[in-house]
């Protein structure tokens, strides 16, 4: 028959008495009974060592700040118009750059300053809009090639490159729809063809 171990409240009154008690005499003395073992500490658990998280998918230059100005300084005047977007009716747009539209009136700035040619061009984009006209030429000349790589910017051609630019600003931009190169047979590369807005 196994011996039953003590349990605490009977051990702690066994220490009682043994304080009490006094040994008799010529008697050895009698052992405590084995304290209960004490129940054992969990091992902790080993610790598994932290796995580096999957780094996220990324491209080169994704947290670059926007870009809030860009300067195109390799574009000629006629690359600019020809990667405008086109805002009219897309056949009218193949037929006119094809010569096949004729324009309604026209407008020579061949020898004028910058302020007169200015001031004719606005006059002029206004009135034939007021009149209900669509198609009308702007003839500036080719004046001297313009070189996209020329290392100095130079005012080459000042009345081609310069035109676009005001038709482009108030308050003629409220007018033009459209601004292109002329075929060939309206002048080529030295006039525009300039599409207007209907009147409202």
């Amino acid at each position: 028959m196994s011996r039953r171990r003590l349990r605490p409240e009977e051990l702690e009154l066994w220490h009682l008495v043994a304080r009490s008690a006094q040994r008799l005499p010529g008697r050895k003395p009698v052992a405590d009974p084995p304290a209960p073992p004490l129940p054992a500490k969990p091992r902790p658990a080993a610790s598994k060592p932290p796995q580096a998280d999957p780094l996220p998918a990324f491209g080169l230059g994704d947290r670059a700040p926007p870009r809030t100005e860009t300067h195109d300084f390799y574009a000629s005047t006629q690359d600019r118009l020809a990667g405008d977007p086109v805002r009219m009716d897309a056949k009218a747009f193949t037929r006119m750059r094809r010569g096949k539209l004729d324009p309604e009136a026209r407008l020579d700035l061949h020898g004028m300053t910058l302020d007169q040619a200015h001031g004719e061009l606005a006059s002029f984009i206004l009135g034939t809009q007021m009149r209900g006209f669509r198609l009308v030429l702007v003839i500036t000349g080719k004046g001297a090639r313009e070189d996209p790589h020329d290392p100095m910017p130079r005012r080459r051609g000042v009345l081609k490159t310069q035109v676009p630019q005001w038709l482009r600003l108030p308050p003629l931009s409220h007018a033009v729809l459209q601004i292109t190169e002329a075929h060939g047979k309206h002048g080529g590369s030295g006039a525009y063809y300039v599409y207007l807005r209907r009147r409202k």
